[in-house]
This record gives structure tokens, C-alpha cells and sequence, in this order.
């Protein structure tokens, strides 16, 4: 393979962006393309650089790498170019197996605010595969993971761009969250949550549908954020906020605060919100 596929590979995983690579692993029968022969598709399902065969293969290949990209896991597919039925459409002869694998940049866990539970989301999402960013005038960088960046503006939406692999975590003990909220949502981040008690949520929602936000929107927004594991500590809510997270990726099945909160959890949450207010004015 050319020196430019690899290039190229490096500048897109640099940049962040999405694709995947197709390479030829057996060959059996009739094939214009060999064992090793190559591929580079962009997130559009485009062949930019490379060949997996003619009009019989290229076409299978593309629609598995997008498929393989909207799963998140590679795999290795068998072209029957022999069947025109059950193959791949067209009697080329012969019978291929490629090896797809997506190249999917890191995905990035956006905390807008700090303190312990903040702290403790951080840790957990960066053993987890995160990349972290905060976003806080007050955050220390010191506290947080190795290689976390940490943004002291004051709360400047500009620094901290979000995008459709952006994890937003709303943590401002209820400094502009509806701004931040405002924010997730146009960026299409792949989460958006709100650390607050149902009662706080319920005022944030509201007052973001006055503001015009779409209805289907608002109701994506995990607002208590978490799953429902009776979390009383920074710690445990931390934990139920990633586990979320990781179900929605992965595409588990997972109940949330938001459809099975009770008075009791409010109560709860308000506490732990409290202390970190009081934790953070200590600071």
C-alpha cells in the first residue's frame, strides 16, 4: 500500500475524524483484488483511497464499513460472488473475505462546572475510555485525570466545542445551565444530562421550552442525569451518570432518575448539591 494511505490515515485520526479500512484477507476463485489489497472509507461510505475489487465488491464493502462504524466494532465479511441471488448481486465468480475495521475518534466527555462530584465524573469516564475536558473558572487541573484539559474561562462556550461524539455533563450547581444546555443540544452531542433534582430540572426544561427549544430535544436531555441506583454520594452519582453513558453508547437497556425519581431521590441529589456548593466556596 501506498506511503499516502497511511498518511492519510494519520491526518484524519489527528483530526478527528471518522472512517474505517477495508483489507482483502482470503481470496477464493476469480477476484480482480489480492490478499492485502486495501481501502480507506470516509464516514460518507466513500472508497478515497485503495481497492477491494470492481463493481461486485466495492459496493458490499462500503455499506459494511458504514455499518461497522455505526456499531463501533470491526468484523470480518465473506462476499459470495458466485451467488447472483444471496451474494453480493452480480455473478462475478469467486468468493472474498474483508476484514472492516472503523476508526472512531475518542469520545469526549464535556463537564461544564467542578467540584466533588465533577471530580469523580471525571475519573470514572477516563477509566472508562473518555477523553475529558472541563469547563470551569474555578477547576483545578490538578484534580482531575492525567491529560484532562481544563478550560478556567469563565464559563466560554467557545472554547469547548460540541459535536456528535460530545458527552455533556451539565454540572454548574445551576450557574447558566440552561445556556449549556442550549449549547448541547445545537451541537447534537450524543448526551446531554443535567446534574439537578427532578424539581430543578422540571424549572431548566421549562424554562428552556419558553425559550423555544424543540419539544423532541428537550426530552432527550437526562435531566436527573444517572441511572436509578439509589446513589447518595458524589461518588455513586458519578458512577450512575458514566453508566448511563456507556448503556447509550453501547446501546444497553438501562432505567434512569428521569422516569423512576422519587421524593426521596431529590432529596438526596439536593443534599450532595449543597455540599458542593459549600465545598466549592470553601475552595
Amino acid at each position: 500500500m501506498t506511503p499516502e494511505f497511511y498518511s492519510t490515515m494519520a491526518e484524519w485520526t489527528a483530526a478527528r475524524r471518522t472512517f474505517a479500512t477495508a483489507t482483502i484477507v482470503r481470496v477464493e476463485g476469480s477476484s480482480s483484488a489480492k490478499p492485502g489489497a486495501k481501502a480507506l472509507i470516509d464516514a460518507d461510505g466513500k472508497i478515497v483511497l485503495g481497492w477491494v475489487g470492481g463493481g461486485c465488491a466495492e459496493s458490499a464493502v462500503r455499506q459494511e464499513a458504514l455499518r461497522c462504524i455505526a456499531l463501533e466494532r470491526p468484523q470480518v465479511i465473506t462476499l459470495d460472488m458466485m451467488d447472483e441471488v444471496a451474494g453480493v448481486g452480480m455473478p462475478c465468480g469467486g468468493k472474498m473475505e474483508v476484514f472492516i475495521e472503523p476508526v472512531l475518534p475518542q469520545p469526549e466527555l464535556l463537564i461544564v462546572g467542578h467540584g466533588r462530584i465533577a471530580e469523580a465524573l471525571a475519573q470514572i469516564a477516563s477509566l472508562t475510555g473518555f477523553a475529558i475536558v472541563v469547563n470551569d473558572p474555578g477547576a483545578e487541573a490538578a484534580r482531575f485525570p492525567k491529560g484532562a484539559r481544563v478550560v478556567n474561562e469563565d464559563f466560554d462556550l467557545t472554547e469547548t466545542p460540541v459535536g456528535p461524539r460530545t458527552y455533556v455533563v451539565v454540572a454548574t450547581l445551576h450557574k447558566n445551565d440552561h445556556v449549556w444546555l442550549e449549547k448541547a443540544l445545537a451541537g447534537n452531542a450524543a448526551y446531554v444530562a443535567l446534574i439537578a433534582s427532578r424539581h430543578r430540572s422540571k424549572i431548566v426544561l421549562d424554562l428552556l421550552a419558553e425559550r423555544g427549544a424543540d419539544a423532541a430535544n428537550l426530552a432527550a436531555v437526562w435531566a436527573p442525569a444517572g441511572l436509578d441506583l439509589g446513589a447518595a454520594t458524589p461518588e455513586e452519582i458519578a458512577l450512575s451518570i458514566v453508566s448511563q453513558m456507556v448503556a447509550l453508547r453501547r446501546g444497553g437497556a438501562a432505567g434512569s432518575l428521569k422516569d423512576a425519581g422519587t421524593a426521596a431521590d431529590d432529596a438526596a441529589i439536593e443534599r450532595v448539591i449543597y455540599q458542593c456548593e459549600a465545598d466549592a466556596a470553601a475552595d
